[in-house]
C-alpha cells in the first residue's frame, strides 16, 4: 500500500492500537517486522498511519502479539478495510484537518455525547448561531472561510438524520442557553431549534440550571464519540494549540465518570425541555 502524506485521525488510531498491542507483547519493531517478513520501517509506517495495512496483516500481527481480544481484533480489521471517502473530503485543504477528522469520527461513531458550558453544541446549532460564533474568532477569519465552516457544521448534522441516526445526548449548562450569541432573535431561533431537535427519539437534551447544587465544574467542553467497542471510544477537546483526540484507556475512564456525574446533575429530558422553554420566554 502507498504512503500517505497526511493520515486521518482514524488511520492514526489504527496504527496506535497496533503499536499498543506490540508493546504489550514486549516486542520491538524489528521483531514484529521479522514475523511478517517485512522490515522495521514498514512497521513504523503502519503504526504512524503513514502506510495502510491489510486485514490479513492486522490478524497476523494480532496473532503474533498473542492478542486474544476477539472484539478488538475484529474492530481493527474493519478499520483496516475501511475505504470511506465521506462528504468531508470536499473540504480537504479548504478547512483545518481537525474539522475533517471530527466529521470522520462522527460518521463512524456508535453514539455521541456532548457537554457544553458556554455555547449550544455544534451538532444542534442553527446556521446564524454558528456564523456568529465563527465571526467572533480572533484573529478574524475571511468571510469565505466563515461560510465554509458554517456549511461544514450544518452538514455534520447528517449523523442525526436519515434511516440510521446516531444516538446523541447533549448536556447544556444554563450559561450556554442564556449566552446571547448574535442577539435575542438569533438566540430565540436557536433555542427553538434545540427544542425541536430534542423531540427526536434518538436525541436527548439535558439542561443544568445555575441553581444546581451538585454540579462539578468542568475544565472545558467534552465531545465523546463511541467506537465499535469501548476500547475504541474517543474524546475530542479544544486546546490552546488545537484540537486534541484523546484515546488512552485510563483517560477515557475518567471522562466516562465525568459524563455520569454530569448526567446525574442535569434535569431529565422532559424537565429540561420545560426549562429551555422558560429561558426562551424570558428573552
Amino acid at each position: 500500500m502507498g504512503r500517505r502524506k497526511q493520515p486521518t485521525a482514524r488511520q492514526l488510531r489504527l496504527g496506535l492500537e497496533l503499536r499498543k498491542l506490540r508493546e504489550a507483547a514486549g516486542l520491538k519493531g524489528r521483531e514484529a517486522a521479522a514475523l511478517l517478513g517485512a522490515d522495521s520501517v514498514q512497521i513504523s509506517q503502519i503504526e504512524s498511519g503513514i502506510a495502510g495495512v491489510s486485514e490479513e496483516r492486522v490478524r497476523r500481527l494480532a496473532a503474533h502479539y498473542s492478542c486474544t481480544d476477539a472484539e478488538l481484533i475484529e474492530a481493527l480489521a474493519a478499520m483496516a478495510t475501511d475505504r470511506t471517502r465521506g462528504w468531508w473530503e470536499e473540504y480537504r485543504e479548504r478547512l483545518p484537518t481537525s474539522f475533517l477528522d471530527l466529521s470522520e469520527l462522527e460518521h463512524h461513531a456508535t453514539h455521541r455525547w456532548d457537554v457544553e458550558l458556554l455555547y449550544v453544541p455544534g451538532l444542534l446549532q442553527t446556521e446564524d448561531y454558528a456564523r456568529m460564533l465563527f465571526s467572533s474568532r480572533v484573529p478574524e477569519l475571511p468571510r469565505t472561510e466563515i461560510e465554509l465552516r458554517v456549511q461544514h457544521r450544518t452538514r455534520r448534522r447528517g449523523i442525526l438524520q436519515g434511516p440510521k441516526p446516531v444516538p446523541y445526548t447533549a448536556v447544556v449548562h444554563e450559561s450556554a442557553l442564556r449566552m446571547r450569541v448574535g442577539g435575542r432573535s438569533t438566540l430565540r431561533a436557536q433555542l427553538a431549534h434545540l427544542l425541536e431537535a430534542s423531540e427526536a427519539d434518538h436525541v436527548t437534551v439535558r439542561a443544568i440550571p445555575f441553581e444546581t447544587d451538585s454540579f462539578t465544574p468542568l475544565g472545558s467542553t467534552i465531545v465523546y464519540a463511541g467506537g465499535d467497542i469501548p476500547k475504541l471510544d474517543t474524546v475530542v477537546q479544544d486546546a490552546p494549540h488545537g484540537t486534541v483526540f484523546i484515546d488512552a484507556e485510563a483517560q477515557l475512564g475518567v471522562f466516562r465518570t465525568l459524563l455520569r456525574r454530569v448526567e446525574a446533575a442535569s434535569l431529565d429530558p422532559e424537565r429540561s425541555r420545560d426549562f429551555i422553554h422558560r429561558v426562551a420566554k424570558e428573552l
